[in-house]
């Protein structure tokens, strides 16, 4: 039961009540919860009512009987000597019926009270799950009108609210609509159709295309995923569009959209609904090694079937795996610069995290080093960059600082302590944007 387009609060609160009823109020609050939920439905205020501070009337404690304390005063003062004769009575009448292991009177009397009782306790059981399931069976608002299921299909389940009853059909013909957060019900005149979000979406391929402002991009694409939430929309489609605005977002380094739109592919592709599985599979591996997640990760790698683990895009993840673990990184750098997919802008978060990793291990291997080394090992983009990188990570120490980048001298043994010192406070600890 998706609760796209029905409260939550209200679905807490009705579990709540059942849980709350007894053989002794079940009628009366069954009748009262139906009464409450009805009138709000009419009123339209499911979705403004605080459902947490309503009461049913009927699941309120009873007041506490007042016994007569003339009878109780009476009974405390009955003579001695009664007393003891009632209590030695009990006694004798109990010795009278010890129970005598070979009285088959006895036995068969004492065998139809457990059948008795058994039947009592089966006849209590089979009206407590006829209570449930007539509970709202009754409602006196027509199908119509009411949040449940129609009795009169032998499909529904009277225990169970219709939800798809009241799933959502957008109106609007606007192609595009800023993302704004839902703070009431949804109406239907705000929520684009499915015809109207296809187009929509070729309006922002062509858009981005066009090197529009990713921020507007952003803001239409959490929009036309919003309108399908709404409507409760789970097709091809909607993966294409969960995919497109995660590229985007790895595209723009905007984490926090990217791994909203990885966790809802996660549960589109369990769903059974096609995608490019094997593309987001390898983007997931990258993202669990950029948080060091080791837990997750050799689980999630040990449940890869073999199509996903023959697919170009995993191999080359799980190669980055491998890299990691064995502290190669010849071969981690050389798999950076041939990342397939969009794979590098998630491969660049952690990056740097690497690099000074291996450039400890350079610094305790070598007396001197030359920064084209460095530049080549490393995988930057120019010397420039690698020269920065050493600035910025205090491990900036040439033996011929003046000299061109291209025959500068790193001194290992200054730099060492330094990079360690910078990995500690940079690197130890992991922090992601909009993880889930």
């Amino acid at each position: 039961m998706s609760s796209d387009s029905w409260p939550p609060k209200l679905k807490d609160w009705v579990a709540k009540c059942l849980g709350q009823m007894t053989d002794s109020n079940r009628t009366e609050a069954q009748a009262e919860l139906r009464q409450v939920i009805a009138d709000a439905f009419a009123a339209h205020t499911l979705w403004t009512t605080d459902w947490e501070g309503v009461q049913l009337k009927s699941l309120l404690p009873k007041p506490t009987p007042v016994f007569n304390n003339n009878l109780k005063r009476k009974s405390l003062d009955l003579p001695v000597s009664n007393k003891k004769a009632k209590k030695n009575a009990q006694k004798n009448a109990s010795a009278a019926h010890t129970w005598d292991p070979n009285d088959q009177a006895a036995l068969n009397r004492r065998a139809q009270r457990f059948q008795r009782e058994h039947e009592l306790e089966r006849t209590k059981h089979l009206k407590a799950n006829q209570n449930t399931t007539h509970l709202f069976k009754d409602m006196s608002i027509s199908r119509s009108e009411s949040p449940f299921g129609n009795a009169d299909d032998p499909e529904a389940d009277p225990n169970v609210i219709d939800w798809d009853r009241f799933t959502i059909v957008g109106t609007s013909q606007e192609i595009f609509k800023d993302y704004l957060r839902l703070t009431s019900e949804p109406k239907p005149e705000q929520i684009r159709p499915f015809a109207v979000l296809q187009q929509t979406l070729l309006e922002l391929k062509k858009r981005w295309r066009e090197k529009c402002s990713y921020d507007w991009i952003c803001s239409q694409f959490k929009s036309l995923r919003q309108d399908l939430t709404v409507q409760r929309i789970k097709n091809d489609f909607t993966v294409q569009v969960y995919e497109i605005h995660a590229r985007m977002a790895l595209e723009t380094g905007d984490m926090v959209e990217y791994n909203q739109c990885q966790a809802t592919l996660k549960t589109l592709y369990e769903l059974g609904i096609p995608g490019k599985v094997e593309e987001f599979t390898a983007y997931r591996i990258l993202m669990l090694l950029h948080g060091r997640n080791r837990s997750e990760l050799n689980l999630f790698v040990g449940q890869l079937t073999p199509r996903q683990k023959a697919d170009p895009a995993v191999r080359h993840a799980l190669a980055v795996q491998r890299a990691l673990s064995m502290g190669n990184y010849h071969s981690l750098f050389d798999l950076y610069l041939n990342a397939p997919n969009m794979g590098a802008y998630i491969m660049d978060h952690f990056v740097d995290r690497e690099r000074v990793k291996a450039l400890m291990v350079i610094t305790k291997a070598y007396k001197t080093i030359p920064l084209k080394f460095i530049h080549d090992a490393l995988a930057f983009d120019s010397l420039d960059a690698a020269r920065v990188f050493l600035v910025k990570h205090s491990a900036a120490f040439f033996t011929n600082p003046r000299d061109p980048d291209s025959q500068k001298i790193l001194d290992c043994k200054p730099a060492i302590a330094q990079l360690s010192q910078v990995f500690e406070e940079k690197y130890r600890k992991v922090g992601i944007k909009g993880a889930i």
